[in-house]
């Protein structure tokens, strides 16, 4: 079955299936494989680590493929300045025609990247950001839902209520994100109202992705029970993996008065991308949704991509056949 949504003729893509901009793991060998599968790929700025190295891996995704890709562009406070206007040249001249910006609003890129003809995804957790990003002129809404890894947002809404809620408010084309793994999750966000679906942790499990194989089988071995919400006391809550580490983290800042500082350690990034390298997985924060409850295998992208779309429409050709028998 092929499903065309607002989302993929806006994109060009062949199915309404998203990377989502994944740390660490948005580099060209896994965007790239998403995209000649039919999805979108994403590159992520940040991992690539410089305008100038951002630059180099947009020219090789494209020796890998020939499909559209898009590159993620968090907006976050750091202590050392991240030359964001910068990255957004780059994104401009290199010809992308996606960007997914997350963390704060892109009011300041929005005039630049319209100007150049560049679609903006702005990811969201609440409706009420979800229309904020509207009003300032971005085109397509990546609603969060508390199942997600990452970022879920401070109000604890899952995605059955998010997802129609958000379409219920917004007229622009809507990408549900936060547990989709399998084509019944494609075919309940559809059936939501979203236009298509983003794909995180379940492309961390992937062969293409570049983590190593120790790493990959968590996503298999564990389940739906196997996350902590860290950093809630501070007001940034970040869904991941359950490890030695991860747990620690929550320990430690539920102690009265706790502060980053007591856990900065333990969640560097550096210590994380580290675990993932080396396969250590007690050896960092590892980031995962609950979506590993239906995570069973390691695919390539292409059989992951091509499963979901047949799963979906099966289950969509499911319900049609039980209606007519009713």
């Amino acid at each position: 079955m092929h499903f065309e949504t607002r989302l993929t003729r806006m994109l060009g893509i062949r199915h309404p299936i998203v990377m989502g901009g994944l740390t660490f793991y948005g580099r060209a060998e896994l965007a790239s494989a998403v995209a000649n599968a039919g999805g979108l790929g994403m590159l992520t700025a940040l991992t690539a680590g410089s305008p100038d190295a951002l630059a180099r891996e947009i020219a090789r995704c494209r020796t890998m493929t020939d499909q559209p890709f898009g590159v993620n562009l968090t907006l976050l406070p750091t202590i050392t300045p991240v030359p964001y206007a910068d990255y957004r040249r780059v994104i401009i001249e290199s010809g992308v025609g996606v960007v997914e910006t997350a963390g704060r609003a892109p009011t300041e890129h929005i005039e630049d990247f319209k100007a150049a003809g560049v679609k903006v995804i702005h990811k969201c957790a609440s409706v009420r950001h979800a229309l904020a990003a509207e009003r300032i002129g971005v085109d397509v809404i990546s609603i969060d839902g508390f199942e997600c890894a990452g970022h879920p947002g401070e109000e604890d809404i899952g995605g059955l209520v998010l997802i129609p809620a958000t379409a219920d408010k917004v007229r622009i084309p809507i990408i549900a994100s936060g547990g989709f793994a399998d084509g019944r999750g494609l075919a309940a966000a559809l059936a939501l109202g979203a236009d298509g679906i983003n794909l995180g942790t379940r492309l961390c499990a992937t062969k293409e992705a570049p983590s190593h194989p120790n790493i990959k089988q968590i996503y298999v071995d564990k389940d739906e029970r196997s996350t902590n919400l860290i950093f809630r006391s501070l007001k940034n809550t970040a869904r991941v993996v359950k490890n030695s580490v991860s747990d620690e983290i929550v320990d430690r800042l539920a102690k009265p008065g706790a502060e980053f500082s007591d856990v900065a350690e333990l969640a560097a990034g550096v210590r994380g991308r580290e675990a993932l390298v080396t396969g250590d997985t007690e050896g960092g924060v590892i980031w995962g949704g609950q979506s590993m409850g239906l995570i069973h295998d390691i695919p390539t992208c292409d059989e992951l991509i091509t499963r979901i779309v047949r799963e979906a429409g099966s289950r969509i050709d499911l319900l049609q056949d039980s209606r007519k028998s009713a």
